[in-house]
């Protein structure tokens, strides 16, 4: 009699347990998933050798079968600095989270805006922003998974959104610096070619219309996000020959760089300068004077992500035609911020 030397179950195929049970992979798989056009003789059969071998199955094999793939993509456009931003690690956070209590499995991609994304296996795409990457977003919806964009509010495409109210929070940044006195307020704005700074560039604008101040584009200052341009950004506004006494900032982490600016120059925040931020980073507490901020509920806006995302696939997988999501009802929302008063401002 030959003894057959059992493998370690890691190293254990579908195509060994195949082979010792004497019927096809395909045969094995329809057991592995339930599929009952299985013959009981060849069932039974395949079943013994499973427990025999100590053979487990490939979740992500299943899912592949089965076309029910409990895994969830995040595509984050790439930029530099991505994994010390405050942002993506609390998106990260908020949608890590909220899958493990709906038992999803997450995989991250930074996507190059000019690739395609790998679609296999996938059971629901999150887009973290739409910067210069929409066709991905789009070849994902031709292939009918179940897709949620998160801080861009998309109108003309048949999606899920869920955006921060960005023009709003502006606005009442702005409104707030009017209320203490200011009338020259400037302006350092992110990337404009994110959805997100241009509507936070826009609701500056027209917090300045609705309290009659004229837009004056010498106190716009154009960045992209970074503290180098920041910094840059805060000489140009001390030298003007009427320099603005308050300004908005487009992010916390260049407010922060406004102030340390400041400090280099001689100047004193909030007595020679007024400023507000975005976002509500909590680095933004611990320096010399606490910041004023807009804050933009990152962590909700993640978890609705999550949610929204889920109820789709679920759809998906109930729906009686092929799993299409023609009838489905897609949620398109807008988040309020809270502006968070501290010390960075005064009133004139």
């Amino acid at each position: 009699m030959t003894r057959i030397k059992k493998k370690d179950s890691i190293s254990i195929s579908i195509e060994d347990v195949a082979r010792r049970a004497g019927v096809s992979i395909t045969t094995v798989s329809r057991v592995i998933n339930k599929i009952p056009s299985v013959k009981e003789k060849n069932k039974a059969r395949v079943l013994e050798v499973i427990k025999e071998l100590n053979f487990e199955p490939s979740i992500f094999a299943q899912r592949l079968a089965t076309g029910k793939s409990n895994i969830v993509a995040l595509v984050i456009p790439r930029y530099e600095g991505v994994f010390y931003s405050f942002y993506a690690l609390e998106l990260i956070r908020g949608i890590g989270t909220l899958c493990d209590v709906f038992k999803l499995d997450l995989l991250l991609h930074l996507t190059d805006v000019r690739s395609n994304l790998s679609l296999r296996g996938v059971g629901g795409i999150i887009f973290a922003d739409l910067i210069g990457n929409r066709h991905q977003l789009e070849e994902a919806l031709a292939g009918n998974i179940p897709c949620v964009v998160i801080n861009y509010y998309v109108e003309d495409l048949n999606v899920s959104c869920i955006a921060v109210d960005n023009i709003g929070g502006a606005e009442n940044a702005v409104n707030y610096l009017f209320s203490l006195g200011h009338r020259r307020i400037a302006h350092i704005a992110g990337d404009v070619v994110t959805q997100a700074a241009a509507h936070r560039l826009e609701g500056y604008k027209r917090g300045l219309k609705k309290n009659n101040i004229e837009v004056d584009q010498k106190y716009i200052f154009k960045t992209d996000y970074s503290r180098g341009q920041a910094r840059v950004a805060v000489e140009n506004l001390f030298r003007m020959p009427e320099a603005p006494t308050a300004v908005f900032v487009a992010s916390d982490s260049m407010a922060l760089e406004v102030m340390a600016v400041a400090r280099e120059m001689g100047k004193n925040i909030p007595v020679d300068l007024s400023i507000v931020g975005f976002d509500d980073n909590p680095s933004g507490l611990y320096g010399p004077v606490s910041l004023t901020t807009v804050r933009q509920p990152l962590i909700k806006m993640a978890e609705e992500g999550v949610k929204e995302l889920e109820r789709l696939m679920n759809m998906k997988k109930g729906a009686q035609d092929s799993g299409s999501l023609k009838t489905a009802q897609f949620k398109k929302v807008f988040l309020p911020t809270e502006l968070v008063i501290r010390e960075s401002c005064r009133a004139l």
